[in-house]
């Protein structure tokens, strides 16, 4: 057995396993000594798993569980691929659009952002993959904890960021569970109250498709 060991490999997984949970976040010197590497290992390391979404580095400069993880648990808990699923429809949202297309989540009080396609407007309002919001305000936050409300239907103007528009729908499985919420998101300039209409109706669509294959 020992001759088919990757040690790099290995190394990356003991790193990955200093996050229990989602809310883990640690400093260099932390990672450094919970595992007894080198920073420099580290550094390297965690650079690769960050390039592929495990590990997330906030301005902060503490190294947090990244949207891949909390993919592959949804995946694990569920049986569904999301992503495999999900990106296809925030693609072609975002084409046909030009507004960012993302599919959130709740997780306990908060929403994370599990999937997102960046529009090609001239506002680039960024909220990457795992990030972690609140769920006080925004029109994704109603949507997962109002979802019924407005018809389903929940927009915000200018209420998170001054001068971004969003609108988003819930999605659900074939069991009439809640996955999540689907959105477009972009500036108020191209997101106005009357094309908020037609783009609600596009992602109702997509909701639905959506559910088919979950």
């Amino acid at each position: 057995m020992t001759k088919n060991r990757v040690e790099s490999v290995e190394r990356a997984l003991k790193l990955l396993n200093t996050f229990r949970t989602e809310d883990d976040a640690w400093t260099l010197a932390q990672l450094a000594e919970k595992t007894g590497f080198y920073k420099s290992t580290i550094l390297r390391i965690m650079g690769s798993l960050e390039r592929f979404g495990y590990v997330a580095r906030g301005e902060d400069g503490l190294h947090r569980p990244g949207p891949a993880l909390f993919r592959l648990e949804r995946s694990t808990n569920t049986g569904i691929n999301f992503e495999a699923v999900i990106r296809p429809y925030l693609k072609m949202l975002r084409d046909e659009t030009g507004q960012t297309a993302s599919f959130y989540i709740r997780d306990g009080d908060d929403r994370i952002c599990l999937l997102r396609e960046i529009g090609n407007g001239e506002l680039r309002h960024y909220v990457e993959e795992g990030s972690r919001l609140e769920l006080d305000r925004g029109a994704a936050a109603r949507a997962l904890t109002t979802p019924d409300d407005n018809d389903g239907v929940h927009m915000s103007f200018g209420e998170r960021i001054a001068g971004v528009a969003a609108i988003a729908v819930p999605v659900y499985d074939d069991r009439d569970q809640l996955l999540g919420a689907v959105t477009l998101s972009g500036s108020t300039q191209s997101i106005t109250p009357a094309q908020s209409r037609h783009f609600a109706l596009q992602l109702k669509d997509v909701a639905r498709q959506i559910r088919t294959q979950l």
